[in-house]
């Protein structure tokens, strides 16, 4: 395996493409879930992403932090 890189252009890239695959991913699957369960609000399609920014952010302070 490679080291990884200590670059933090491209560690922040890294996280920026997890980012916007991750929520693509989590409103869709919201998207889904909602349209199965038809509870008449689209609870899913907005607390999915919202979990995902959360747990980001956590990764990416913990990331950064110095150690």
């Amino acid at each position: 395996m490679n080291k990884p890189s200590n670059d933090p252009l491209m560690q922040y890239a890294g996280y920026a493409a997890q980012l916007a695959v991750g929520l693509g991913l989590a409103v869709w699957g919201g998207w889904w879930v909602d349209r199965k369960i038809n509870i008449g609000f689209p609870l899913l399609i907005w607390l999915l992403p919202l979990l995902l920014l959360i747990a980001m952010l956590i990764k990416v302070v913990k990331d950064t932090s110095k150690k």
